[in-house]
C-alpha cells in the first residue's frame, strides 16, 4: 500500500485551503496512493468556531475528494460542535476531530482528539491552552483500510497525541499496522521533537507513523502570526525515517503548489517479520 503525507501552509481562507486539499490528492492518486493523509487544522489554520459551523459541508467536500479520485482521505482534523453521539457539546467547545473517508466517500471512521496542547513556548504565542476551545475525546479508533483485497488497520492519532507512548500502545494492541499523525506542531516543539517523536511511536508500537504536517507562517486575523515547523515524514516500524520533505515553509515546486507529498509504502511482510523479531508485546508487563 502506497500512503501520502501532505505538507500544508493553511491559512483562514477556507477555499484556497480546499482548492490545495484538492490538488494534493489529485496529485498523490497519481502517483499511485491509496491513502492521502492530510494535517491537522488543513481546512483552516485559526477561525476555528466559523470552521465547526461548516463542519458538515466540508466533511461532505472532502468525501466527494475521495470519491472522485477513489483514494482513502483522513482529514487530519476539523473542529466540530458536537460529540460522536451527535450531542451539541454543551458548555460551547468543539472537538478536534480527526475523520476518514473511503474510496467510495463514505465516512469509515471519526476520531476526536484525546489529548489536548497544553504547554508554554518561547514564541510570539507564549502559551498554548487547546482545553479552553475544545474538549477531548475519550475513545481510542483503529479502523481497516482495504486495498486490492489486503487489509491494513489505521490506528488514528493527532498531533499532541504523539507526546503519549501509551496511546500508540493500546492502538497496537488493538490491532494498528499504521499510526495517523496529522499535526500542526509549533516551530520551536517541532524542531526540539516531531522527528523524535515520529520514531519514537513507531519504535513504541512496531507500527509505520504517518506524519502529515503544517508548516510555516499562519496570518491570523486578530494576533500574532504562527510558525508551525513541517517536516512532514513517515517513519517504519523500526524507527527509520522513510521518506521525508527536509523543511519547514514550503520551498520551490513546492511552494508553487501549495503542498507538499512524502510518499512511502507500507510493507506488512517486512514489518511483521520485525515484529517477530522482537516480540516487545510478548514481553509487556505494565499495561
Amino acid at each position: 500500500m502506497t500512503i501520502a503525507a501532505v505538507q500544508m501552509n493553511s491559512q483562514q481562507d477556507v477555499e484556497a485551503n480546499l482548492a490545495t486539499i484538492k490538488a494534493a490528492i489529485s496529485d498523490a492518486s497519481a502517483q499511485g496512493a491509496s491513502l492521502v493523509v492530510l494535517p491537522e487544522n488543513c481546512c483552516s489554520m485559526g477561525e476555528q468556531r466559523a470552521t465547526a459551523e461548516r463542519f458538515e459541508a466540508l466533511s461532505a467536500t472532502l468525501a466527494d475528494y475521495a470519491r472522485t479520485y477513489g483514494v482513502y482521505v483522513l482529514a487530519g482534523s476539523l473542529p466540530c460542535p458536537y460529540r460522536p453521539d451527535g450531542l451539541i457539546i454543551p458548555d460551547g467547545r468543539m472537538r478536534q476531530v480527526s475523520l476518514l473517508f473511503a474510496p467510495d466517500g463514505m465516512q469509515v471512521a471519526r476520531y476526536d482528539k484525546i489529548h489536548l496542547f497544553t504547554a508554554t513556548v518561547a514564541d510570539k504565542q507564549g502559551s498554548y491552552n487547546e482545553a479552553a476551545t475544545f474538549e477531548p475525546g475519550t475513545q481510542t479508533v483503529v479502523t481497516p483500510i482495504e486495498v486490492n483485497d489486503a487489509v491494513c488497520q489505521l490506528g488514528m492519532m493527532v498531533c499532541f497525541d504523539l507526546r503519549f507512548p501509551a496511546l500508540a500502545q493500546r492502538l497496537r494492541q488493538a490491532g494498528a499496522d499504521m499510526l495517523s499523525a496529522p499535526s500542526a506542531f509549533t516551530y520551536l516543539t517541532g524542531q526540539a521533537n516531531w522527528s523524535l517523536l515520529l520514531q519514537a511511536r513507531a519504535l513504541d508500537s512496531q507500527c509505520m507513523v504517518i506524519g502529515a504536517a503544517q508548516g510555516g507562517e499562519h496570518i491570523y486575523k486578530t494576533g500574532n502570526p504562527r510558525q508551525t515547523w513541517g517536516h512532514a515524514a513517515i517513519t517504519a516500524f523500526d524507527g527509520s525515517v522513510v521518506n521525508s520533505y527536509e523543511e519547514s515553509a514550503l520551498q520551490g515546486q513546492a511552494a508553487t503548489k501549495n503542498y507538499a507529498l512524502v510518499l512511502a509504502c507500507l510493507d506488512k511482510s517486512a514489518q511483521r517479520q520485525g515484529r517477530q523479531k522482537m516480540p516487545i508485546f510478548q514481553c509487556h508487563r505494565l499495561a
